[in-house]
């Protein structure tokens, strides 16, 4: 029974000393050789890389946005002409007074504003809007080919009158400030219901840029309507023939 006795404590005693050493392990460092993730970051790591280089394979499959320009996403069509003047009296002050107020109030919108007699919302004949767009890409021999769609639709306006409404749209593609492409199409799109919108789809297939070296490309699509006009060179022609003849 001593034998035993002493046995029993000798091994419990072994078993204190081995606990107080594996606790004294956990509370001293170890220098980071039991770094598991949990502890401090190394100081001298070098920090993660803020733009990593686009890949090839990335390049190959991007294709820039199309967005819509404030601004480029309506198109109306006026009826020409100007309105009708009230005659004035010919010596009677508050005639002329009266006329001239009267002339203001017809060219004068509802908050009061002038209203550009070639811009009257009460002459809209079409109006025509841009409902979406969309791309598609092809990468080749150094370049990028983008066919750019825009869909949209034609409603008819209080004078309306079955025809043919031609629409400029622009189609433009930008690196920063560079414009790397840009064509205006006026394109037509013939109109006859009088009480239901009427749908269209344009299409720019050849819209051909060079090949991007980083994804910041920029397409643009929408209305221009801030192009010179065509002049009629026949009157110059008639000018001369009078000149000419006198």
């Amino acid at each position: 029974m001593a034998f035993y006795s002493v046995n029993r404590r000798f091994v419990a005693g072994l078993a204190l000393a081995g606990f107080m050493l594996a606790a004294a392990g956990c509370q001293s460092s170890d220098n980071g050789i039991l770094d598991f993730g949990f502890g401090k970051k190394d100081p001298t790591a070098p920090p993660p890389p803020q733009n990593p280089q686009v890949l090839a394979s990335q390049l190959r499959a991007y294709c820039p946005k199309v967005t819509l320009r404030d601004g480029t996403a309506f198109f109306n069509t006026y009826a020409k002409g100007t309105a009708a003047k009230p005659k004035k009296k010919k010596g009677d002050a508050t005639a002329d007074a009266e006329a001239e107020a009267a002339a203001a109030a017809a060219q004068a919108g509802s908050n009061g504003a002038p209203v550009d007699p070639n811009r009257d919302p009460a002459k809209i004949i079409y109006q025509a809007s841009i409902t979406d767009v969309t791309r598609d890409c092809t990468h080749e021999n150094g370049q990028l080919t983008m066919k750019i769609a825009v869909a949209g639709k034609v409603v008819p306006g209080p004078l309306f009158a079955p025809g043919t409404v031609t629409m400029p749209i622009r189609v433009a593609v930008q690196h920063g400030p560079d414009v790397l492409y840009s064509q205006l199409h006026q394109y037509q799109v013939q109109v006859t219901d009088p009480s239901a919108a009427t749908q269209f789809v344009f299409t720019d297939a050849n819209v051909v840029v060079p090949e991007p070296t980083a994804t910041d490309y920029q397409a643009y699509a929408g209305y221009d309507e801030n192009t010179p006009a065509a002049t009629d060179k026949s009157k110059g022609k008639r000018k001369k023939r009078a000149a000419a003849t006198n």
